[in-house]
């Protein structure tokens, strides 16, 4: 199938292009701006376009089915933006996006959204967010019929890193880590904590969906219960810490996890079981967070010295 991804350029949306490319798909990606040179999405045809305007008739004419991994969130617009700011950006754009590949001749369509609204519903009611993201969802799922197979795929907190600027600024967590921030960031994590999943297994969830997700179905994927006191703690361990270095918890704000970008709340822990019929019909792997990590400090530790 031509396959096009939208948000090829971010991290979810790279590694999508690279495993549908694995699995014998065409692969297009497309984004407001080029990939990096270098970057893996660059290696793929690009589509410049953005998924908030209207007008991709013409560059989905030849598409066989689409997912889609652009839609912006707190980290895209800032953790305070306005009711009208998530209209523009997920609850107005993404239906009419999708109805466009609809319309064009799409087939399928894998929407790659967020957890908090499946795993706390409640949360829809006090925060912008996520109840942009669960309405948002609903009326791209709405527009499921026999001719237009598109369900959505959910990941919780993604681990992994692209290359260019992320991989940049994942480098001062790294040099934290290893102890050469010491007195600047103290060896402590909030309180909580979430599910985590790799970006690899993210990728094969979203080739599983579009290749047998069910027409009109969001899925609630994931991997692995952890605090952010544990996930801080494998973070050290991959970056060869030592022994004698261990997190602690605090309650002050952490300037790698900010309060304002803890969307359940401070303190709040969501952990959750991925249902096995689930993982089983989309096929993703489980257990790579620590090899995740691992792959990333190396990937740090492969960038050119610092002038």
């Amino acid at each position: 199938m031509r396959v096009l991804v939208v948000g090829g350029t971010g991290l979810i949306g790279s590694v999508v292009a690279d495993e549908l490319a694995r699995r014998g798909h065409d692969v297009v990606v497309a984004g407001r701006n080029r990939p990096e040179e270098g970057a893996p999405a660059a290696a793929y045809p690009f589509v410049e376009g953005d998924y908030t305007q209207p007008g991709w008739a013409e560059r989905l004419a030849d598409v066989d089915a689409l997912v889609f991994s652009a839609a912006q969130d707190i980290r895209h617009v800032g953790p305070h933006a306005s009711e009208e700011t998530w209209q523009d950006v997920q609850t107005a754009s993404l239906p009419a996006f999708f109805a466009e590949a609809r319309a064009a001749g799409v087939r399928r369509a894998v929407l790659v959204g967020s957890y908090y609204h499946q795993v706390l519903p409640e949360l829809a009611e006090t925060n912008a967010y996520v109840r942009a993201r669960a309405v948002a969802e609903r009326a791209v799922l709405d527009l499921a019929t026999e001719d237009f197979a598109v369900c959505a795929v959910n990941p919780p907190n993604v681990v992994g890193v692209a290359p260019g600027r992320a991989l940049r600024g994942f480098a001062k967590m790294v040099r934290w880590a290893r102890g050469e921030m010491a007195g600047q960031v103290p060896d402590c994590a909030p309180r909580g904590g979430t599910n985590y999943m790799s970006v690899h297994a993210v990728a094969a969830a979203v080739a599983g969906a579009l290749a047998d997700g069910e027409a009109g179905r969001a899925y609630l994927i994931g991997d692995v219960n952890l605090s952010f006191q544990d996930y801080f703690q494998a973070l050290f361990d991959a970056a060869g810490a030592g022994a004698e270095r261990r997190v602690a918890v605090c309650d002050d704000d952490h300037v790698f996890l900010p309060d304002d970008f803890l969307v359940a709340g401070k303190g709040t822990t969501l952990s959750y079981e991925p249902d096995a019929d689930v993982v089983a019909r989309l096929g993703y792997p489980r257990g790579d967070v620590p090899a995740t990590l691992r792959a990333m400090v190396a990937a740090v530790d492969a960038l050119p010295a610092r002038s």
